[in-house]
């Protein structure tokens, strides 16, 4: 995994009708170049090995009765095995989608009831809830166990139920011999349904969001005009395939531009990974890059004195050239050789450190970013830009482009993106990546996109007079205070989490009520390493601190420096700090994430109810 060269691309699959045809085009034109392989090397596939390998495998799953319109469910962690599954189902104009992993039961049965899938393709350790729904699912004809040699092999799964009937990989790939890959392939339209991409269901069931072909390959174009990877170059796949980042970012991408995708399955792990592949493009949602500063910051807050001060009079100097670029004032040329100096000194060995020292391009979205978690990394020379996407636009929208990013924003559109702003400042976009619609919901599709094309978002976004995009909040969350006030919770929250390393997440309360108040969760990284640097023990677990008034004077700091940067309105009056964390698809948050507002208000209702008693 030694260094690749980045420049304008070449890529032969750009201009590629359907996914299929960029794979083939890709394996034609980089045979030898790794397209996917893992943390160990174990696995290491050629894009050659790789398309040989899919042809084998939708030959087997033709043989099972998947063709055109059907619906391949997944439920893979980060490995190759889910490479070679999606493009196999492709290949064969059949839709795969992919299961969020937390799922319950009860979940998997909704998607996959809704997705009308004949064949699941899923790893051992989620075997057995997949098995608990198919009690519920007819139409699941076919169960395909991609990490078992053998039928003996497949994990019994609890109660008692046989394993009959199951199959290995190795039992469906190479098991058709005759298939003729080419017809199949030339069956495949444009417009055809490329995959499914379920919604987090955060204000209701998930809908199947139907991305076509031409919708993905449209978004997967903008990018040799903004990011431009060179073949070979490194990505991670390490966010949960069920989401539009991944799929786009490390896998439709790598497979139009022949990137080598490095499967990390866990994606705890990704600040170990980062320093092991040294990506060129690294795409995280906003609480990675959170967590990131907040680990640099504990690791700067145990040095000495003498070191610590070095490092932060670097920092501020740096910052401070930011703040003038991002004005358009000319830096001073003292300026300028400080920063300089700093990077050749402490910057470069921090990027290094990180394995962010080979980047051309990071980009962070799904969420609100504080801006200053942004300016941080700017200081460090990351040129962190923010871009915003959504699952009905294949991830593509808006983004800042290298060298011109504007903190505070998203960018302007992507090329071949339009965008413009409602009556009410709702952020309509139209092109060529915005989904045929969502599955089975001709109602909520119209709701969606009117009879011009115009996709309404449900974020309320500001375009400024070069067309950078700023996203307010979610039409659907912005809070109305009993004053009547219009506020956004993203953009408190993002201001708290900013404020202070010690606020790993933060939750606005305010709709109809008279001030604002905040559930706020500790940092997991950050917390503990500010506790002992406090003398308050080298075992300080959240929940502990959590009680702990030195713990609650700091972050009443943090508030009081956040509600310096809100307008009155805004500021937050009370908090509390919950007890533990808030952790990826449980009760507080989504596996991408975000908050579950609606779940948290009723968890959380007592403690809610508190912060108003007496007013």
């Amino acid at each position: 995994m030694e260094g690749s060269s980045i420049a304008a691309t070449t890529s032969h699959a750009v201009d590629a009708a359907t996914l299929g045809e960029a794979l083939r085009r890709t394996a034609a034109a980089h045979p030898d170049l790794v397209a996917v392989r893992t943390l160990d090397d174990g696995v290491a596939l050629t894009w050659s090995q790789l398309r040989e390998r899919v042809d084998a495998l939708a030959g087997g799953l033709a043989r099972l009765g998947v063709g055109p319109g059907d619906t391949v469910a997944l439920m893979l962690s980060n490995r190759p095995e889910f490479h070679l599954a999606d493009l196999a189902a492709v290949t064969l104009g059949a839709a795969p989608f992919s299961i969020y992993l937390t799922s319950t039961p009860q979940q998997i049965e909704y998607v996959v009831g809704d997705a009308s899938a004949r064949i699941a393709v899923v790893e051992q350790a989620f075997l057995a809830r997949l098995l608990e729904a198919r009690k519920r699912l007819p139409e699941l004809e076919h169960v395909i166990v991609v990490d078992a040699a053998g039928a003996d092999s497949v994990a019994q799964p609890p109660g008692g139920d046989s394993a009959a009937g199951l199959l290995t990989l190795s039992d469906v790939e190479g098991s058709n011999p005759s298939f003729d890959v080419d017809r199949a392939l030339a069956a495949v339209a444009p417009d055809d349904v490329a995959t499914l991409i379920y919604t987090s269901g955060t204000t209701g069931p998930p809908k199947g969001v139907e991305l076509a072909h031409r919708n993905i390959l449209g978004a997967v174009r903008a990018v040799q005009e903004i990011i431009q990877l060179e073949p070979g170059a490194r990505v991670i796949s390490w966010l949960p395939a069920a989401h539009i980042a991944e799929r786009a970012a490390h896998h439709y991408i790598p497979v139009v531009y022949a990137a080598t995708i490095t499967t990390s399955p866990d994606p705890r792990a990704i600040m170990q990974t980062l320093p092991q592949v040294r990506p060129n493009w690294f795409f995280a949602v906003p609480r990675i890059w959170e967590k990131l500063k907040a680990g640099l910051e504990a690791m700067l807050a145990s040095q000495p004195e003498e070191a610590r001060a070095r490092v932060e009079g670097a920092l501020a100097a740096a910052r401070q050239r930011i703040g003038l670029q991002q004005k358009g004032v000319a830096v001073p040329q003292e300026l300028e050789q400080a920063v300089a100096a700093a990077d050749a000194a402490i910057f470069s060995n921090l990027r290094t450190m990180l394995g962010l020292d080979q980047v051309v391009t990071v980009n962070v979205g799904a969420a609100p970013t504080p801006p200053d978690v942004i300016e941080f990394f700017h200081a460090l020379g990351i040129e962190l830009a923010e871009l915003w996407g959504m699952s009905e636009t294949c991830g593509a929208g808006t983004v800042n482009r290298p060298g011109q990013v504007r903190i505070g924003t998203v960018g302007p559109p992507s090329p071949g993106v339009e965008a413009r702003l409602a009556q009410d400042g709702e952020l309509l976009v139209r092109g060529a990546c915005v989904m045929r619609g969502y599955r089975g919901r001709p109602d909520k599709t119209a709701e969606t996109i009117d009879a011009d094309g115009w996709l309404h978002t449900g974020d309320i976004a500001q375009i400024d007079a070069d067309g950078y995009v700023k996203i307010v909040d979610r039409k659907k969350e912005l809070i109305i205070s009993a004053g009547g006030k219009n506020m956004s919770p993203a953009n408190i929250e993002a201001t708290l989490k900013g404020a202070s390393p010690l606020i790993g997440q933060a939750c606005v309360i305010g709709d109809a009520r008279p001030y604002n108040t905040a559930l706020i969760v500790l940092d997991t990284d950050f917390g503990p390493a500010w506790a002992r640097q406090q003398g308050l023990g080298d075992e300080a677990e959240l929940a502990a601190l959590a009680v702990d008034e030195r713990v609650r004077a700091a972050v009443q700091a943090g508030v009081d420096t956040a509600n310096e940067r809100l307008s009155r309105v805004e500021q937050i009056k009370r908090f509390t700090l919950v007890r533990g964390d808030w952790l990826p698809g449980g009760d507080e948050l989504t596996p991408t994430m975000k908050l579950k507002r609606r779940p948290i208000g009723d968890k959380y209702a007592a403690e809610i109810e508190a912060m108003y008693a007496g007013h």
